[in-house]
C-alpha cells in the first residue's frame, strides 16, 4: 500500500468531525436580552430631593385616605349585646353547663335601643369569643367531596369521632358541621314582628360549588352527644344556608357569622324585643355569645383598623420628609460622582 494511501485512510478513520446528518448538542442558551439579563433597566440615584419628594407623596396621599377610611368605619352603626349569662337563670348560675345541657326550652327576652337611625338592610350577626374554629383536628374533621356530591356519601374517614350511625354514614359528617350554631332569634318592634331575611347570607361560590344540590343530611344528630342545630332532611344541603355560613371556618377564636338580614329601617330612640333561645353551648369552654346588629358602608362593616394604618404610615413618611428636608437645608452634603457607578462604565474601565 502506499503511503498516500495509508495516510488518506488514517485520517479517514481518525476524524471528529460529525456527519453530515448529525447535530452537533450545545449547553449553550440561545442568546436573548433576556436570558443573558442585558434587557434596559432603571436606576435611579436616590438623591436628597427624589427621597423628601417621595416621603412627602406618601404623606399627603395616605393621610387623607386614612381620614376617609374612618369616617366610613364611624358611620357605620352597631349593636352589640352579650347575652350568655344574662339568658342563664340566677339559680343556676353556679352550674351553667348542666343548665344548657339540661332539658326544656331556654328562651330568653332582651330588649335593644337604636342609639341612631340604621338604613336597612341591618345585618344581624352571631359573635362567638374563644372558640378555635382554627383548631386543626376540628378543621379537618370533615369531607368537602361528601357536601358536594352524592357519590361520595361513604367517604368519612376523615370525619371521626362524627363519622357514622351504626355503620351507616353522616351526612355531612365531621366535628365542623356537627358544632353547628343553633341560638335563633326573632324581633319585633311595637309588638309587630321584624322579618328575618334568611336568604342570600352564605357566598354565591359556596352554595353552587361546595354543597350539592342533590345532597341531602343524612343521619346528621341521632347519636348523642347532640353538638348543635339540626337539619331539615328534605332540603339540600345548597339550600341550607346557615350550615354553608358555618361551615367556612374562622381563623380567629373570636369571630362573627351572619345571621340574617332586617330589611327595614330602624329609627333612633326604637325599642327592638328580641325572643332569643339560649341553645348553644359555649360554657364549657368559657365562651361568650353576642348578637349583634350593624349597617355596612362602601369599605364594610366597622373596622378602624385600615383608617388607623394609613393614617400612622401617612404620619411616619410626612415627619420623615420633613426632617430629611430641614437636614438637607442646614447641613447639605455634596453628592459622588455618578461615572464612577458600575454600570455607568465601559468593558475597558472609565471613559
Amino acid at each position: 500500500m502506499s503511503s498516500t494511501a495509508a495516510s488518506s485512510t488514517v485520517g479517514g478513520g481518525g476524524s471528529s468531525e460529525p456527519s453530515s446528518g448529525g447535530r452537533r448538542s450545545s449547553k449553550r442558551p440561545k442568546y436573548s436580552k433576556f436570558t443573558q439579563q442585558e434587557l434596559s433597566a432603571c436606576k435611579p440615584i436616590l438623591t436628597p430631593r427624589w427621597v423628601i419628594l417621595t416621603f412627602l407623596v406618601a404623606g399627603v396621599v395616605f393621610i387623607p385616605l386614612g381620614v376617609l377610611c374612618l369616617f366610613a368605619s364611624r358611620g357605620v352603626v352597631e349593636i352589640v349585646d352579650r347575652y350568655d349569662t344574662d339568658c342563664v337563670p340566677a339559680s343556676s348560675r353556679n352550674n351553667m353547663v348542666a343548665y344548657i345541657q339540661g332539658e326544656g326550652e331556654k328562651r330568653c327576652n332582651r330588649t335593644i335601643t337604636v342609639t341612631k337611625q340604621m338604613k336597612h338592610p341591618v345585618y344581624v350577626y352571631y359573635q362567638l369569643e374563644n372558640f378555635y374554629q382554627n383548631h386543626r383536628r376540628y378543621v379537618k374533621s370533615r369531607n368537602d367531596g361528601q357536601l358536594r356530591s352524592p357519590r361520595e356519601e361513604n367517604d368519612v374517614k376523615t370525619c371521626a369521632p362524627e363519622d357514622n350511625v351504626g355503620g351507616e354514614p353522616i351526612v355531612p359528617c365531621g366535628l365542623v358541621a356537627w358544632s353547628l350554631f343553633n341560638d335563633t332569634y326573632s324581633f319585633s318592634r311595637n309588638s309587630q314582628q321584624l322579618p328575618v331575611n334568611k336568604k342570600g347570607i352564605s357566598w354565591k361560590s359556596d352554595r353552587e360549588n361546595k354543597f350539592g344540590k342533590n345532597v341531602f343530611p343524612k343521619h346528621f344528630q341521632e347519636r348523642a352527644p347532640i353538638g348543635g342545630g339540626t337539619l331539615d332532611k328534605n332540603k339540600s344541603l345548597s339550600e341550607q344556608e346557615d350550615l354553608i355560613v358555618w361551615m367556612r371556618t374562622a381563623a380567629l377564636p373570636t369571630f362573627r357569622k351572619l345571621y340574617g338580614k332586617i330589611e327595614t329601617d330602624l329609627n333612633a330612640g326604637d325599642k327592638i324585643a328580641v325572643l332569643l333561645e339560649n341553645n348553644y353551648n359555649t360554657y364549657s369552654f368559657n365562651g361568650q355569645k353576642k348578637l349583634v346588629l350593624s349597617t355596612t358602608s362602601w369599605l364594610g362593616g366597622r373596622n378602624d383598623f385600615l383608617g388607623i394604618a394609613y393614617l400612622t404610615v401617612g404620619s411616619i413618611c410626612l415627619f420623615l420628609a420633613v426632617t430629611f428636608a430641614v437636614l438637607y437645608l442646614v447641613k447639605p452634603r455634596q453628592l459622588g460622582d455618578p461615572s464612577y457607578l458600575s454600570w455607568n462604565r465601559s468593558a475597558g474601565g472609565l471613559q
